[in-house]
């Protein structure tokens, strides 16, 4: 019989019914109803974003392609109405109100690679290289190209356009004595890299970002993508190709190559990304797919210039590749260097970036002998397209360099590390409004074996490369010889551009736009699924199952790319190896090798002229002397030192100091003296300052450039405690001098703000304690020591006067 059970004793008696408790080992799968909405709204409004897409690609054609750059801008200079006609083109970019020009500013050059893509990821977000630079006040240009090339068009047309467009350049800014910072990323790093040898007057500072330029480089996990040439029989593909588009190279190709690198994102990661955020995605999704949907063409002389010297010749490095009639040589380059690469970046990893600094100079004195200065900064993570347009690297590594320009150009040469430390969470330094910003920054100096280090595997595997391009150039002639002028008869310009219409990568593209059947069905569905947008949270328990098979996706496809990769490394060490075609194609002697003896040779040259003229000079070139062995002894310049330096020099110092002294240079001359004769340099400064308070006077000036001046019972540098003892000068008189340069800076800025005095005083009490650069480089101090191959005795001999 039936019985009324009150609510009470219903929820009880529900309590206690065993299906209420969960069946052990069944998965929770939640409000089933609400995650099936959810993903079917996702899946209209994925496909609706894919449309999108397509109809980009096709406006995009319909336009001309032009760069996707933020900013509007102006043609200057038209490389198709020159007299050797080229598709390069000079942009003046036109920076909003909020980021006024100064005039006084040098001009920045932004060169994009051509390579399969675009131009515009430089100037992609208002957070990038020309953001930064227009905020900087820089008059930013920008060298760009279109999708075809003109006919008979090769590099060195490329090449002579781009250094009439930096004529022209200089020409617009005649108040501007500096020259243009030029900025390549990617395959025009190593373009504007042959350019500036070529024309070292045009260049200011040059830096080049994410770019290869010792392609032989790398190790079989960091970068596999180089043994793909062998696979391939080297060049000759790459020819054929060309041939086969009527002298056209579809740069399709070169993307393809770059989505084979890491098929678990061309294939999976991309678009489950857009699908299980399309919400927040879509935007984002689309304004990157715009830039790398659209695929340029290069000329079959271009595209085998490029493989043969480059990709798998490895030429320019070396000085073997040729401009015309004369060899590039990359020793040619005056103006500083600055290359930036990242450990993230599997198609630039930072021994293609950095290797050609040990193949073309061999040793780091023969750098600083020269009068070159190169500088790297190395990323811990950032991918390769991250370092172009991840706002993150632009407002951190892009900024600093930008604002560095001043002191970049103002080191000592030689080889350098630039090292950026937040000031967030750190004590205030000293002289800290010489740096504003987040950040402090210092060049570390570095050697070739700080460079080799790099290399996770060694070079000894660069060796099977040369082998490689012998292989390869042996192919390209067989090729060109037998083959080429059958494909060429046979091949028409209509039948390329078919061929290049019908590519995968565009016609995924246009097959799904708004022409395809049942877009408007999609566009409905996607409409109504904003309309009614229901949401489940991260929580929830298909959403965790789905990003768990989503990832199970992601391994399993890495997996594969791994296997692929080893077994293509594997093979081609078996083919190339010494054991193969190495036996046969012996490989030549290394580069590193070549580089470091014709080094020795050129430092013996170079030191047998600075000990001619070591005992030369006076007040202004012993402290320039003292100032660069300090900075050594300690391993590395900082940036503010450099700056108050400047202000320093606007002191007066010494009767025999003009007021016209150019301390730049006079700090470059000397640091490319101490190179080569460290000890007879320190030894020489007794003839240069003959008197005890001149000796004074030069030791509180270096000190104060250094900022060691409020102690010197323990300076961080060895040089200094040296010296001081060498020439027989009174710490606390030199003490006092240096503190009354540092003074006569500081009481100006103290007077309109007392308050802030004695926030000065606190930081100046304690330089010498929290400087952790200066920790980690004090074991740098050998540099002096070692830095020829007679100092040693030398030394001796400094220490015996010294005693």
């Amino acid at each position: 019989m039936a019985t009324r059970k009150t609510p009470a004793a219903t929820q009880k008696d529900a309590a206690a019914t065993p299906q209420a408790a969960p069946v052990v080992g069944m998965p929770q799968l939640g409000d089933v109803n609400a995650y099936l909405t959810d993903a079917m709204q996702r899946t209209y409004l994925f496909l609706d974003t894919l449309l999108d897409r397509g109809n980009n690609y096709l406006e995009h054609l319909d336009q001309g392609t032009p760069p996707l750059l933020k900013f509007e801008h102006e043609v200057v200079l038209d490389g198709h109405d020159l007299p050797n006609p080229c598709n390069y083109a000079l942009l003046r970019l036109q920076p909003p109100a909020s980021m006024p020009v100064k005039p006084e500013a040098r001009p920045v050059v932004v060169v994009d690679p051509r390579a399969g893509h675009g131009p515009g990821i430089g100037g992609f977000k208002f957070d990038s290289e020309v953001g930064m630079a227009m905020r900087a006040g820089h008059t930013v240009y920008f060298v760009t190209f279109r999708p075809e090339p003109e006919d008979g068009q090769t590099l060195l047309t490329v090449m002579d356009t781009e250094a009439m467009f930096i004529e022209e350049i200089i020409k617009r800014h005649p108040q501007c004595p500096a020259k243009p910072v030029v900025i390549g990323n990617c395959q025009a790093g190593w373009a504007m890299m042959a350019l500036n040898a070529r024309r070292p007057e045009l260049f200011g500072p040059l830096m080049i970002v994410g770019a290869p330029v010792s392609y032989w480089a790398g190790s079989s996990t960091l970068n596999p993508m180089r043994y793909s040439g062998a696979s391939l029989g080297g060049s000759w593909l790459a020819s054929l190709t060309s041939d086969l588009g009527a002298d056209r190279f579809d740069g399709a190709h070169l993307v393809e190559n770059f989505e084979k690198l890491n098929p678990a994102n061309t294939l999976w990661n991309k678009y489950y990304n857009l699908w299980a955020g399309v919400d927040t995605e879509a935007e984002r999704f689309l304004e990157f797919e715009r830039w790398w949907g659209g695929y340029f063409r290069m000329t079959g002389s271009e595209i085998e210039s490029i493989v043969e010297n480059l990709f798998v010749g490895n030429k320019l490095a070396r000085g073997t590749m040729m401009a015309g009639d004369k060899a590039i040589d990359l020793r040619n380059i005056t103006s500083p260097i600055v290359v930036f690469a990242s450990w993230g970046d599997n198609i630039t990893p930072p021994p293609q970036a950095l290797n050609w600094i040990i193949d073309t100079w061999g040793d780091e004195r023969a750098i600083a002998a020269a009068g070159r200065t190169i500088i790297y900064v190395l990323h811990e993570s950032v991918g390769h397209l991250g370092i172009f347009v991840g706002g993150s690297i632009a407002l951190k590594e892009h900024d600093q360099l930008v604002t560095s320009l001043d002191v970049i150009e103002s080191l000592p040469p030689g080889l350098y590390e630039m090292k950026l430390e937040a000031k967030a969470g750190k004590d205030e330094q000293r002289w800290d409004q010489l740096e504003p910003g987040d950040y402090t920054v210092h060049y570390q100096h570095r050697t070739m074996e700080d460079i080799r280090k790099i290399n996770p595997e060694g070079r000894e595997e660069e060796e099977m490369f040369s082998t490689i391009a012998q292989w390869s150039e042996f192919n390209a002639n067989l090729y060109k010889t037998y083959v080429r002028p059958w494909v060429r008869m046979s091949v028409t310009r209509e039948m390329a551009n078919a061929m290049v219409k019908m590519n995968p990568l565009r016609m995924q593209r246009q097959l799904f736009s708004d022409s395809f059947f049942m877009a408007p069905f999609i566009r409905q569905k996607a409409a109504e699924a904003r309309a009614e947008r229901a949401t489940v949270p991260e929580d929830h328990p298909l959403k965790q199952l789905e990003k768990k098979m989503a990832q199970q996706i992601t391994d399993e496809l890495n997996q594969y790319r791994d296997r692929r990769d080893e077994r293509t490394v594997k093979m081609t060490r078996q083919m190339f190896g010494p054991k193969g075609m190495g036996a046969w194609l012996k490989p030549h002697e290394p580069d590193a090798v070549v580089a470091h003896e014709r080094a020795l040779r050129e430092l013996e040259v170079y030191r047998e002229k600075a000990l001619a003229h070591i005992a030369e000079g006076g007040f202004a070139e012993a402290v320039c002397r003292i100032v660069v062995s300090g900075m050594i002894s300690i391993g590395a310049f900082e940036r503010r030192s450099l700056r108050l330096a400047r202000l320093l020099a606007q002191l007066p110092m010494h009767a025999s100091v003009s007021p016209k002294t150019n301390w730049v240079q006079l700090l470059k001359d000397q640091a490319r003296l101490t190179a080569v004769a460290p000890v007879e340099a320190l030894n020489a400064l007794e003839q240069l300052l003959p008197d005890t308070a001149t000796r004074e006077r030069a030791l509180a000036v270096s000190a104060a450039v250094m900022m060691i001046e409020p102690t010197l019972a323990n300076p961080r540098s060895e040089i200094i405690e040296f010296l001081i003892g060498t020439l027989g000068v009174d710490p606390q008189r030199v003490i006092g001098l240096a503190r009354k340069l540092t003074d006569a800076l500081e009481k100006p800025e103290a007077k309109p703000a007392p308050a802030k005095k004695p926030a000065v005083r606190k930081a100046v009490a304690k330089p010498a304690a929290a400087k952790p650069a200066a920790a980690k480089s004090a074991p740098k101090t050998a540099a002096i020591k070692k830095a020829a191959a007679k100092p040693r005795t030398a030394k001796g001999k400094a220490t015996a006067k010294a005693a």
